[in-house]
């Protein structure tokens, strides 16, 4: 179907959002876009961007913004926790559409870019949604109602629009015994653009640079009893990060030193939505399958969904058609991806007797075949929602 003159409003203005805003306009949609904040803000930390990601943004239109804003990672490093060696170094291609390192509000701004004849209204929070009569409509705070022939929900992890989707309450997601601190610190001269995994008993730390070396992003994640509250942007006090891996070596506790802001988030799984549309309306990226951070495809998936979303509707014949030829693509990929993530926080946090003999397993497969890791999640890097 033409998308020319189809109605379209976006809800949320985060990675998954704007992507989708993109695609749909660059495709002859009418697009408004909804952000409940007042203006696109420079929030969050680093994201790493791999191959299936990459390979939508440069379709969108902005591989050069991408390669500028953002390090070509070199390199996934896995190092001993407590002693900081070295375990497996898995070089990344040099060639092709790479993985890459960047901070969240530089990709917002690579986004941005892709946003033309995309009528963007700030301070837009969507208070209640429809789904009854000729249109899907959104009620907002102001009290004012918008309605169009597609509304998609990029609204994230507490979406007003996936209960409506899915008809009923979403499941309740639950505590994963897992807590995760976030902070950025400068980065050290000729910081070397690497993501390096530090892995200990219940416990492990990933950490690479930003803003072309200047800058180092931490995320550290530990198993524990206590619950802390969902969402990332709850302050911490660096001591306790630094309590937590105080049995780590080689430049961590110099990196931990430095931390003077902090956030602490817990880690809580949630059911990947049974159906991602209803009614007019669909949902992407996080409102339809928030993942655990442990295979870094956040931010990738909901790339592809809105590229795939674009694409489907282009290619049915009718709207309902469309949305659910995306969904039968795209919602078996999400879970599987979820799903190798769920595994690899198991993976990081082996505790004796298992550890001594999975990190042996490393350090061999790094003398006979260093590539092997990376080769075991080729089917998420060479995904390719863009290729016809």
């Amino acid at each position: 179907m033409t998308l020319k003159g189809l109605d379209v409003l976006v809800v949320g203005g985060g990675v998954a959002g704007l992507a989708s805003a993109a695609a749909l306009a660059q495709r002859g949609a009418s697009v408004r876009l909804l952000e409940q904040a007042d203006g696109f803000r420079e929030v969050g930390a680093g994201l790493q961007i791999s191959p299936n990601g990459a390979r939508v943004i440069t379709a969108l239109g902005q591989g050069a913004a991408l390669a500028e804003a953002a390090q070509r990672s070199r390199a996934v490093v896995l190092r001993e926790g407590a002693r900081g060696g070295d375990l497996l170094r898995m070089a990344l291609p040099e060639d092709g559409p790479g993985f890459h390192l960047i901070h969240r509000a530089d990709l917002i701004a690579v986004l941005e870019g892709a946003l033309t004849g995309v009528e963007v209204q700030f301070g837009a929070a969507v208070g209640s949604v429809s789904l009854e009569g000729a249109r899907p409509s959104v009620a907002l705070g102001c009290g004012a109602r918008e309605s169009a022939d597609l509304i998609v929900g990029a609204d994230g992890l507490h979406s007003a629009l996936r209960p409506a989707v899915l008809g009923a309450a979403p499941a309740a997601p639950f505590f994963t015994g897992q807590v995760a601190w976030r902070a950025l610190i400068p980065a050290e001269d000729g910081a070397a653009p690497e993501a390096q995994v530090f892995m200990g008993p219940g416990r492990h730390l990933v950490s690479y640079p930003l803003r072309g070396g200047t800058l180092r992003n931490i995320v550290a994640v530990e198993e524990r009893r206590d619950w802390a509250q969902e969402g990332w942007n709850h302050r911490d006090d660096p001591a306790h990060l630094c309590a937590a891996f105080a049995g780590f070596g080689g430049p961590v506790p110099g990196w931990l030193g430095q931390v003077q802001e902090v956030w602490l988030w817990g880690l809580f799984r949630h059911e990947v939505a049974a159906r991602w549309h209803r009614g007019g309306a669909a949902i992407v990226g996080d409102a339809a399958h928030p993942t655990l951070p442990f295979m870094a495809q956040g931010a990738n998936l909901a790339l592809e969904d809105a590229f795939a979303l674009a694409r489907a509707l282009e290619q049915a014949k009718g709207l309902e058609a469309g949305l659910a030829s995306w969904q039968a693509a795209r919602l078996p990929r999400a879970k599987r991806v979820i799903q190798a993530a769920n595994r690899n926080a198991r993976n990081y946090h082996l505790r004796p007797p298992l550890a001594p003999l999975a990190h042996l397993a490393l350090r061999l497969s790094s003398r006979v075949a260093p590539d092997a890791a990376l080769r075991k999640f080729r089917w998420i890097y060479d995904h390719d929602v863009t290729a016809t």
